[in-house]
């Protein structure tokens, strides 16, 4: 009697420590349910096409914010960075005629914004949120003093190329959604593989016994910010392509939002130190889920950020639940 009360025990005890660590996967499941009553076409390849691909944009942003948060950092410039590397990226690609070169602009600039980002929180020894809070709005200003308010318009004779990029697929399977789960993957190794993951989550558990154990911690901070804005800057070229205009005032609004919303609901603790990357993809996934169903079930889109903002504060109150 006492071995079958102690084997229940075990085995409630795994469980709880399975769907603590996996939560992101339940809260998955009980979405697709959910969307599946609602729109019964959910499931077709068509629907689950376009899910992808309004999921991919925000989401690659969101595998970076997914580092940041995990070292206990935040950046709230990330819309602002891709609407700027998207706007200087169409005008690069209007002057040089190269895709190429275009995509090698927006990796390289978003880097070094990301880098900026990373040394002015580092060396700067300013909060993350004060520099972010100040670079999304300086990011935005100058790429709208740029394009003076209007937009930024690929070239006529390489439209219909640029686009196909976003638009098109590979054996049925959108090419969003390839480089999508592409950089999950590439991201899941470096931060379960790799010396620099384990030192990112060592760095967002306790920065002063990481420092003690001879981490760079400025190094760790500023290669974080780097990686979201190549990152960013992938989302941008994305964007470019899939938009083929960058209006400068608009172009990336709510980004910010939408990846901080995805890491919270894809289990990433908000005080950093404990996350998963195929968490955040979920979470991006699930976020452009919930919107279907509030449209499904009629709700109005305006109400679309309260939902948002209600689902990350839930997602902060459960994390502090599970913390105590």
């Amino acid at each position: 009697m006492n071995t079958e009360v102690s084997l229940n025990k075990l085995y409630k005890q795994r469980f709880r420590k399975f769907y603590s660590e996996y939560t992101y996967l339940f809260s998955f499941m009980v979405l697709v349910v959910v969307a599946v009553i609602v729109n019964d076409k959910f499931l077709t390849y068509s629907n689950l096409s376009t899910l992808m691909l309004q999921a991919t944009i925000k989401g690659i942003i969101a595998l970076g914010m997914t580092l940041i948060i995990i070292s206990g950092q935040i950046d709230l410039s990330v819309g602002s960075m891709a609407a700027l590397v998207a706007g200087l990226g169409v005008a690069v690609l209007n002057n040089t005629q190269s895709i190429l070169v275009m995509l090698l602009f927006c990796l390289a600039f978003g880097t070094i914004l990301g880098f900026v980002n990373g040394l002015l929180v580092t060396k700067g020894k300013i909060a993350a949120f004060i520099v972010t809070l100040a670079t999304m709005s300086a990011y935005r200003s100058i790429i709208v003093q740029l394009g003076q308010g209007g937009p930024f318009n690929v070239s006529a004779e390489l439209n219909d190329r640029f686009r196909m990029i976003a638009a098109g697929n590979i054996f049925g399977i959108p090419n969003l959604a390839i480089v999508f789960v592409i950089a999950m993957a590439i991201m899941t190794f470096v931060m379960s593989k790799t010396k620099f993951g384990r030192y990112v989550y060592a760095v967002g558990s306790n920065e002063n016994a990481a420092r003690l154990t001879g981490i760079n911690i400025d190094r760790i901070k500023i290669l974080c910010f780097s990686i979201t804005g190549f990152l960013t800057g992938i989302s941008a070229f994305l964007l470019s392509s899939r938009l083929t205009s960058i209006t400068a005032p608009n172009a990336g609004i709510s980004f910010e939002l939408d990846a901080i919303a995805a890491v919270a609901i894809g289990g990433t603790a908000m005080n950093g130190g404990r996350g998963k990357v195929v968490g955040t993809f979920l979470g991006a996934i699930m976020l452009q889920m919930i919107e279907g169903i509030l449209i499904a079930a009629k709700i109005p889109p305006f109400l679309t950020g309260l939902v948002k903002g209600i689902i990350i504060i839930l997602a902060v109150l459960f994390q502090s639940k599970k913390n105590k």
